[in-house]
């Protein structure tokens, strides 16, 4: 009789299981670890682990000033409504429109930064908890930070307690975005769908201002989108191009429509040449599955996509971004327009300095040239308005009237190239304004 002899696989099989089985707890049993004045890292978007934010919220009435760390939340979880922030406080990193309106009323907080240093910050602070969602344990023991890489690798390696909650629904995404079970404390299984945000619309601005961008980008270039619908949509007029290279923070559905159309193939990069290099993705389902065990993407920390210097590597790299205002001086404002602070500056400001160093690179800012009836090219920035891209920090300037060049030109010259991309209802009043101001005779 011959008996079958388990092998080392099979031995390392079991020994995951067993390990598995014994860290495996329910939501509310996780999130009792958490004390008054903890410090907790979430990962951002579709990656957040819902389940354990309600758990958490629902100790609300043993809990006081515990600080919940995240970037672009994409839900108002319970914690975050009025009333919850005598328990917990969020800190931004990154904001969304789900906490704006915390932010403004003084109930969350917003962490100033360039995204690349984000991880840093994370190692420096003195993170108790770090909760996140991966994808189900391979063969060899490793869970998937899947649509979130950006700072969870920092924070899962500096937390004194790791929870993951293991999600079917979530990618295996290849690249630097593993983590292995026996750096969890505690397993939580939730079958929940990711979170997903609709793509944008396509209208007849959004083509114009697409087309101008078309005129900017070569054949063989390595291109990066801010995560602003109005980028994304843009983007889309980039179907027409070839051998079209990927280096970016966000991965979006847009993303994916430029591969199947056959515009992205990233064979001219000339570093990770055949690979997608991203930190995040934020979309549909359809771009989740997209990326499941996809080896086009490799995921990385925003430590090194969104590093200036690394960026900077990537020849013929443009940086495709949107903002929400710009005066006649070339300085833009991507968070608030006024003195109420709610937002940060996300990757705009990363990239535009790593495009513009890069060998043939190129920074784009999209806007449309107004809003409602008011000029977005404004004379200058309201009083308090925060400068996300400094006049020495832009490069090009789209609108649906055309492309402004501001690198290298005088005040005189920018105003008189962002006068004549503005609305023309809008021109006579700014340039009376570049008079008044001495920028123009």
């Amino acid at each position: 009789m011959v008996w079958f002899k388990a092998g080392p696989l099979f031995e390392d099989s079991v020994k995951l299981a067993s390990m598995y089985k014994e860290k495996l707890v329910s939501a509310a049993e996780a999130v009792s670890v958490i004390s008054s004045n903890d410090n907790i890292v979430v990962p951002p978007g579709a990656a957040e682990p819902e389940v354990l934010m309600e758990a958490l919220a629902n100790r609300k009435s043993e809990l006081k000033d515990v600080r919940i760390h995240q970037m672009l939340p994409l839900r108002e979880a319970s914690y975050l409504k009025p009333g919850m922030e005598r328990h917990f406080r969020h800190v931004s990193w990154l904001t969304s429109s789900v906490v704006k309106r915390g932010v403004k009323e003084g109930r969350a907080g917003v962490m100033p930064g360039y995204l690349y240093e984000y991880p840093k910050f994370i190692q420096d602070m003195d993170v108790d908890v770090f909760m996140g969602t991966v994808s189900p344990m391979d063969e060899h023991g490793y869970f998937s930070f899947g649509v979130s890489v950006d700072y969870t690798i920092a924070a899962a390696g500096s937390a004194k307690k790791v929870i993951l909650v293991v999600n079917p629904n979530m990618p295996r995404t290849m690249g630097y975005s593993f983590i292995h079970i026996s750096q969890a404390d505690m397993i939580v299984e939730d079958n929940t769908p990711l979170l997903e945000i609709p793509k944008p619309e396509l209208t007849k601005i959004h083509t114009k201002i697409g087309d101008y961008v078309c005129e900017l980008v070569d054949d063989g270039s390595t291109i990066q989108l801010g995560l602003g619908s109005l980028a994304n949509a843009t983007a889309l007029c980039l179907s027409v191009k070839k051998g079209l290279g990927v280096h970016t923070h966000f991965i979006t559905d847009t993303i994916v429509d430029l591969v199947e159309c056959g515009a992205v193939t990233n064979r001219r990069k000339n570093i990770h040449q055949g690979k997608i290099i991203c930190s995040s993705a934020v979309g549909s389902k359809r771009l989740y599955q997209f990326m499941n065990n996809n080896p086009l993407f490799e995921m990385h920390a925003v430590s090194y996509t969104n590093d200036p210097q690394i960026i900077a590597r990537n020849h013929n790299m443009v940086a495709i971004n949107s903002v929400d205002e710009i005066d006649l001086l070339g300085q833009c404002a991507s968070e608030p327009i006024g003195p109420k602070l709610y937002s940060g500056t996300g990757e705009q400001v990363d990239f535009a300095r790593g495009a513009m160093n890069a060998q043939n690179g190129k920074s784009i800012v999209v806007l449309q040239s107004t809003h409602k009836g008011r000029t977005k090219i404004v004379p200058m920035l309201e009083s308090g308005s925060v400068v996300s891209l400094s006049r020495n920090d832009v490069d090009y300037v789209v609108t649906e009237y055309g492309i402004a060049k501001l690198r290298g030109k005088t005040y005189r010259q920018r105003a008189e190239a962002l006068i004549a991309i503005a609305h023309p209802d809008h021109r006579d009043g700014l340039a009376e304004a570049a008079k008044k101001f001495g920028l123009t005779r």
